[in-house]
């Protein structure tokens, strides 16, 4: 019975006499990864602890907000149970591999379960630590992606522009809704369904439950490297575009949002915003001439102006500038809050913060390649990549890794500083 345990288990070594160097190398690096959490291993058994206690408080008396609470606990001490049980398993195999009484078709069997049990380890304890990360408050949302030309002529705006077709067909191929928020082109005019002239600026929603979560690892300076059609003597240019990722709220019944709450980061006061309505510019007949529809609002305090001048309807453009305005002013003060964190742990070394003041990515043509300047990740399918497809995918996952990361080694500075 005790062997049919321990073939089931599925994990043992290949040595006969002593354990090999391929357990060696298993068994430092599950030391590796259990003293990478140990610092974080203390928030997660409290975590395990209080799921308990409102687990039994349940049992005796059910609460909403008590289950709702121990239903958000649940995955973190589901894990910590499973890493305790994969680690006391890897012990036990290593004293039975290395107990000389042990007989050789069971020392054989241990050692291909050995390999297995180690890697269950690696990702239970990253699945572990990941849960200990707190979620970003405006994971959940829609959110607004703008984009704009920065250094280099003609040829960023023809970038931006590449970059808006990125976007928009990663959206179709992730079957994520979105609709064109804002797009004004070289003329300054405002057209909702494009233009064939060079972008300025364009804001596209995208909606759907997490597209915030998803994609906000895009804010951040990105840079071409091509030859631009205009170039008669085939000279790489390098040319860039920012790229400002906001959280979106449709309207506050919809998202359970009070915009009349001074809490909210969603709130502003209507005394401190300045409404201005114009003729929109640009192409548009008598409607331009004589309608003044494009509206203007300008948040004094922070001295942050949106202008959107896109439907003929003022209405509808005062709808559209109120949600853009409340999502920088959103985004402005959960950035205040975040460098306000970064600066009570300047400790940590390593600590990025991603704005779209950070070069993060780079689109080389010559060499069909994309590299992303944060998690290290190059990838030669650019073709795939400005087409939205899988490689760009493959591109934001390991950002999203690497925000992880960061996140989890602030954690573990701020628990070493505090043992």
């Amino acid at each position: 019975m005790l062997r049919s345990a321990w073939i089931c288990s599925r994990c043992l070594f290949r040595a006969i006499e002593r354990p090999s160097r391929r357990w060696q190398r298993s068994f430092r690096t599950t030391t590796r990864l259990s003293h990478l959490s140990e610092n974080l291993l203390t928030r997660a058994r409290a975590i395990a602890s209080e799921h308990a206690t409102l687990k039994k408080q349940l049992e005796k008396d059910y609460d909403v907000q008590t289950a709702k609470r121990a239903g958000e606990l649940s995955r973190t001490a589901d894990l910590l149970k499973e890493l305790e049980r994969l680690k006391d398993a890897l012990r036990e195999l290593d004293n039975l591999i290395r107990d000389p009484t042990t007989d050789n078709e069971l020392r054989s069997l241990a050692s291909d379960d050995v390999s297995d049990t180690n890697s269950a380890l690696e990702t239970t304890t990253q699945a572990l630590t990941n849960s200990l990360v707190p979620r970003h408050p405006f994971e959940d949302l829609p959110c607004l992606i703008e984009i704009r030309p920065g250094a280099g002529g003609s040829e960023a705006a023809l970038f931006a522009g590449d970059l808006l077709h990125m976007y928009q067909s990663y959206c179709v191929n992730s079957g994520l809704p979105y609709s064109l928020l804002k797009y004004e082109d070289a003329d300054g005019v405002g057209d909702p369904n494009g233009s064939d002239r060079q972008l300025t600026e364009a804001i596209m929603e995208v909606n759907g439950t997490g597209a915030y979560g998803k994609l906000r690892c895009e804010a951040g300076v990105h840079r071409v490297q091509r030859v631009p059609a205009t170039e008669a003597k085939g000279r790489v240019h390098t040319s860039a575009a920012s790229v400002l990722v906001l959280p979106s709220f449709p309207d506050d019944h919809a998202s359970g949002e009070d915009f009349n709450d001074p809490k909210s980061d969603f709130f502003i006061d209507l005394k401190e915003v300045r409404q201005e309505v114009m003729r929109a510019r640009g192409a548009g007949g008598q409607h331009v001439n004589k309608t003044e529809s494009a509206v203007r609002l300008t948040h004094i305090p922070t001295n942050t102006t949106v202008s959107i001048q896109d439907s003929r309807s003022q209405i509808a453009n005062r709808d559209k500038a109120w949600r853009l305005l409340r999502s920088r002013i959103a985004q402005i003060r959960r950035e205040a809050r975040e460098d306000e964190m970064r600066d009570m742990k300047r400790s940590v070394v390593g600590v990025a913060k991603v704005g779209r003041g950070d070069k993060i990515r780079t689109y080389n043509f010559q060499q069909q390649r994309v590299t992303d300047h944060r998690s290290g990740f190059s990838i030669h399918s650019l073709e795939d990549a400005i087409e939205g497809g899988s490689s760009l995918e493959q591109v934001m996952d390991s950002v999203r890794k690497w925000m992880i990361d960061q996140e989890v080694a602030q954690l573990v500075a701020i628990e070493s500083n505090n043992t």
